[in-house]
């Protein structure tokens, strides 16, 4: 009977490290995708696209609230990669971010509203808001882009002209070299038959 108890014992214990492994990597995986962009952003475009009335518009507003944020975090990230001027850029893009994070809770506590006049009040205000946002947000934008676009047009007139000079001195010494080759051909057949 000792050895049946030690075995049941032993199936046991492996079966409680089993669970509880099971549940400490659930938990984790739970973790990491509710603090994934990428699945909170597809869970907002599912709520939005089965919510109906003036909740898919205040949905619809958080969707817009966190693209513009992320388009001018990737601007905000590609002026701190090039070599320009970095500035004021990262700060003020963290106030408008800040801006935008109240932003959205404020959207987020409208989209559990119930009451229809609550919330035809406060839409045009919260529409507002985030047009307010994106306008910000494209100033900034424009902005990174004005900054790196002076400096690429100079370099692509630059790299057009190197270009058209090499075309040029290629296709110089392509003809030359048809002319030697031509001369060396007779020459070269005027030496073998003679």
């Amino acid at each position: 009977m000792t050895a049946v108890a030690a075995v049941i014992l032993a199936l046991a214990a492996i079966m409680v490290v089993s669970v509880g492994t099971t549940i400490v990597v659930v938990r984790m995986l739970y973790k990491r995708m509710r603090r994934s962009r990428v699945v909170a952003r597809a869970a907002l475009r599912t709520r939005a696209a089965l919510s109906r009335g003036p909740q898919r518009e205040v949905v619809g507003l958080r969707i817009r609230l966190r693209d513009t944020l992320g388009s001018g975090q990737s601007a905000v990230d590609l002026a701190l990669g090039s070599d320009g001027p970095r500035g004021e850029l990262p700060r003020l893009f963290r106030r408008i971010k800040n801006e935008g994070a109240v932003l959205d809770a404020q959207l987020l506590l409208l989209t559990s509203e119930t009451d229809a006049v609550v919330l035809a009040e406060e839409l045009p205000l919260a529409r507002r808001r985030v047009d307010d946002v994106a306008g910000l947000v494209r100033r900034l934008r424009a902005t990174v882009a004005g900054g790196r676009g002076d400096l690429t047009d100079d370099v692509l007139l630059a790299l057009r002209a190197e270009l058209d000079r090499e075309v040029e001195a290629l296709d110089a010494g392509v003809r030359e070299l048809h002319a030697l080759n031509g001369h060396d051909h007779g020459d070269m057949t005027g030496r073998k038959y003679s």
